[in-house]
């Protein structure tokens, strides 16, 4: 036994004996704890994440009301903006109105002085695009355009078009559709038109024409501008597209800085009356070809082809005034793609001048620069026979 107890293995045995016990006993505890820590650690994380639960869903709630809130102070800012602009643009609106009259009975009253008559026409033309732009930011702040008394050859909207923008005498309209719009449609299309129109003229070199050429496709017709200006990128593109397909309410304050009305004005009464616009196709020209796709809902009667007002004048005839054609009246039958025919009435008529952007302005007399201007107005007198009463039950 003395023996036994003297052997230094046996003692090396119990040392990492105890040592064993006690490591064994050690990482029990220290397991013990970890599992009490973990199970507090994993208590504590769920209660955080019920927090952050509940943090979110009262952010999100006050996000939401947030949003809410500041989308109806949005509207309401909307609402008030338009609607003063609407009040000041409609005294505006009159104003120009009434002036266009006043012009209207200047003209015919000293229609013999062609010098005069020749200066009368060009404040004519500057009052008639002021008046297009106030019935457009009318339009777009809620008002609506006056409804016409009687129809009008397609033609002749096309020339009321021409007659509202600044660069009218680069622009040349070829007609192959000899039909007429309806009276509540008339407005509208030639405000499209000449918004199309002015943009043409606006991004486009100024020596350069811009071509209206009127054709009829089994849908109807279609009103086809074409310029020799840049052409637009794919997100100008892309843009002009939502605005011209929404048809719903335009946020004025989105329009640019300064705004940019056309696209927005086109898309809003082309979806309120019922025709199409589009800007994505390229022009023979390199330039934006604008189409506007008129359905034959709003077209109402077949009337005589005008006369192209690509002709040349001759020099015999440069002076003279044009005679106008007349336009149609009364249904008398039906066309092969089921237009409603109409018999000539003699209180219409479609003007044809003749392009002045061949000649130098400095060689022409004060009594050609008249007679042109004289026959231009016919053509525009179109817009000014509306009434003025607003509102879509109107329309």
């Amino acid at each position: 036994m003395t023996s036994l107890l003297e052997d230094p293995l046996l003692w090396v045995l119990l040392v990492v004996l105890v040592a064993a016990v006690f490591a064994v006993t050690r990482a029990r505890r220290t397991n013990i704890q970890l599992r009490a820590s973990n199970n507090g650690l994993t208590g504590e994380l769920t209660t955080v994440r019920g927090q952050l639960a509940e943090l979110q869903a009262v952010y999100s709630s006050a996000s939401s009301r947030h949003a809410a809130d500041l989308e109806e102070v949005r509207k309401d800012a909307e609402s008030a903006t338009k609607a003063t602009l609407k009040s000041a643009v409609g005294t505006l609106a009159t104003l120009a109105e009434e002036q266009l009259a006043l012009l209207d009975e200047l003209q015919q009253k000293y229609g013999d002085d062609r010098a005069f008559l020749a200066d009368l026409m060009l404040v004519d033309h500057t009052g008639s695009q002021f008046s297009r732009r106030t019935k457009g930011i009318s339009v777009l702040c809620g008002g609506w355009l006056g409804r016409r008394d009687r129809d009008a050859s397609v033609y002749d909207v096309a020339r009321s078009a021409q007659g509202r923008i600044r660069g009218y005498e680069r622009v040349r309209i070829n007609s192959q559709a000899n039909v007429a719009v309806s009276n509540r449609a008339v407005e509208p299309i030639a405000m499209v038109l000449a918004e199309l129109l002015d943009n043409a003229t606006k991004y486009s070199a100024p020596g350069s024409p811009v071509e209206i050429n009127i054709q009829v496709v089994p849908t109807g017709i279609c009103l086809i501008v074409d310029d020799a200006g840049l052409g637009m990128d794919q997100e100008t593109k892309a843009r002009a597209a939502s605005l011209l397909t929404t048809g719903g309410a335009v946020d004025i304050t989105s329009l640019g800085d300064p705004p940019k009305f056309g696209f927005a004005l086109s898309g809003k009464l082309a979806a309120h009356y019922g025709f199409h616009v589009s800007v994505d196709a390229v022009s023979p020209y390199g330039g934006v070809r604008a189409v506007i796709r008129v359905p034959e809902t709003l077209l109402t009667a077949e009337v005589p082809a005008p006369v192209s007002t690509t002709q040349e004048p001759s020099d015999h005839d440069e002076a003279e005034e044009v005679q106008p054609t007349p336009i149609t009246s009364l249904v008398v039958g039906q066309t092969a793609g089921g237009l409603p025919k109409r018999r000539r009435r003699r209180n219409g008529s479609v003007t044809v001048v003749p392009s002045s952007s061949t000649l130098v302005p400095d060689e022409e007399s004060s009594e050609k620069t008249a007679s042109r201007l004289k026959a231009f107005a016919r053509g525009t007198m179109l817009g000014r026979d509306s009434d003025n009463a607003e509102g879509p039950q109107n329309q």
